[in-house]
């Protein structure tokens, strides 16, 4: 779906995935910058880079890509110690942090850090506090109080951007993107949704007819802001090919739901020849509204030629 003055640029990001020694991840991170990526970001995994130190060394190795959490485990933390860690890493990287929210979805990882699960209702609950906690301790123009000292008389750090840190909640749930209407900048769709019978975080794609459904959702709940938000994208494979259907047969077993036709269509897969992936990628922005895509680090070479491509598009 174009907006009314037409579509929003693109922006393309990648997701750093692989702890890696100083000298590597820098490299990595300057990697992306040499081929064009407008935002590096980290996830919030164990067995993961720790977020924030980890987008202090990628601004340290860069100057123009923006930096990002796609997205915190809202679960892992408690507001009041989030907003330090936000108001310093942005003020350290000099007002390039864009903060990524999401609840959480792998009750493994909070059983290891001994850490409560909680049910969805209860994680969706503490992503919301978590929200407008930032909002009034590190916050926007619309919360007045945001200068104000938290509850004991201690200053808090402030970010670098005002009025804020850009933020981008992360999810497809009703309440979640309820939440994202009110409150983020970047809406980001997740392009799978956690089986309700696994314990270690197993994801079944969201279907291109599911995307419609979940996006107009969120555009109803969105009606009345007075700007629109950029809707984000994670893809989950790019693979410039002549056999598509011979590229994404591995997967199959993974997801026994789908057939080969639908995985085909799945939106978070970009596969096919370089043309056919840029089409697809114009006809899912016209369809969806997707102008912020982000891949994974596996995928990062293999896009840059199909982000060449969009470039003013």
């Amino acid at each position: 779906m174009s907006r009314p003055d037409g579509p929003r640029p693109f922006r393309f990001g990648v997701s750093l995935i692989t702890p890696a020694p100083a000298d590597e991840w820098r490299a990595k991170c300057r990697r992306a910058e040499e081929l064009g990526y407008d935002v590096i970001l980290v996830p919030d995994h164990l067995g993961m880079p720790a977020p924030f130190p980890a987008l202090v060394a990628a601004a340290e190795a860069t100057e123009r890509p923006r930096l990002g959490t796609l997205v915190l485990n809202a679960g892992f933390w408690n507001p009041a110690l989030l907003a330090r860690e936000v108001a310093t890493t942005d003020a350290l990287t000099g007002g390039r942090l864009e903060l990524g929210l999401g609840a959480g979805y792998v009750r493994t990882e909070h059983d290891t850090a001994g850490l409560p699960f909680g049910s969805p209702r209860e994680r969706v609950d503490h992503l919301r506090r978590t929200v407008e906690e930032l909002e009034r301790l590190i916050g926007s123009q619309e919360f007045p109080h945001s200068r104000l000292r938290p509850s004991g008389g201690t200053p808090m750090p402030q970010p670098a951007q005002q009025p804020r840190v850009p933020l981008l909640i992360g999810g497809n749930g009703d309440r979640v993107l309820r939440l994202t209407a009110e409150h983020a900048d970047i809406a980001a769709f997740g392009g799978a949704y956690p089986d309700p019978e696994s314990t270690t975080g197993r994801l079944i794609p969201v279907t291109a007819e599911q995307f419609d459904e979940r996006v107009a959702r969120y555009r109803k709940f969105a009606q009345g802001r007075a700007e629109p938000a950029e809707l984000n994208l994670l893809l989950q494979m790019v693979a410039v090919t002549e056999d598509r259907a011979g590229a994404v047969r591995p997967l199959l077993d993974r997801v026994p739901e789908l057939t080969l036709e639908q995985v085909l269509e799945l939106p978070i897969l970009l596969v096919g020849a370089l043309e056919q992936i840029v089409e697809q990628v114009l006809a899912q922005r016209e369809r969806y509204g997707f102008s912020y895509l982000t891949v994974l680090e596996p995928y990062m070479e293999a896009f840059a030629p199909v982000m060449e491509r969009l470039r003013g598009k």
